[in-house]
């Protein structure tokens, strides 16, 4: 349970990055703020490194080794439009996780519910699987809005999207998502 639970802070923390960007440009270069990145992307897997890096599947390594080569042609290129491109990187991650998960089940959504209920009745697994799908969604639309703010977007337009209104529809997915689940899939149960 415990190793679920630093796996969800894990996501949730990716997605703090955009605020911090966002501060980071006002007083620092892009390449200073890449940097800031990496030691985060790397401290964050740092406790028993070995341990994670073993239990890490081929797609996990893949969205941290491409986080890691974007973070690290910013610090190299000291691009501003590299490192607005990151929250879109992010979505791409997630996408692949998410997507992976529906590919090579358990689906991401069940993983979560598992962690709560460990026998999950055949209904619950095909209702988690729908959630992951819509998920999916979710991240091809919100890294679709975040590469056009990247290109097109003043930066303080990109930070209030990515810093802002994205955690907003993120917390009305996960908030519309419980009360659904709540009032009438379990209202269907009984």
């Amino acid at each position: 349970m415990l190793i679920g639970l630093q796996r969800l802070l894990a996501v949730l923390s990716c997605l703090l990055y955009p605020v911090a960007i966002f501060f980071g440009l006002r007083v620092a270069e892009p390449r200073h703020v890449a940097l800031m990145l990496i030691t985060i992307l790397l401290l964050r897997r740092n406790r028993q490194a070995v341990r994670l890096l073993a239990s890490l599947s081929v797609i996990d390594l893949l969205v941290l080794t491409g986080l890691l080569l974007l973070a690290g042609s910013v610090a190299v290129t000291n691009s501003e439009l590299l490192l607005r491109l990151y929250p879109a990187a992010v979505n791409l991650g997630m996408l692949l996780l998410f997507g992976g998960s529906l590919r090579f089940p358990p689906s991401m959504i069940e993983r979560f519910a598992r962690l709560g209920e460990a026998d999950l009745p055949p209904a619950a697994i095909g209702y988690t699987r729908r959630v992951t799908q819509v998920w999916c969604a979710f991240f091809v639309g919100n890294g679709a809005i975040a590469v056009y703010t990247a290109l097109h977007a003043s930066r303080d337009d990109w930070a209030l999207y990515n810093g802002f209104v994205a955690y907003l529809l993120l917390g009305s997915l996960i908030g519309g998502e419980w009360l659904f689940r709540r009032f009438f899939v379990a209202g269907t149960a009984g």
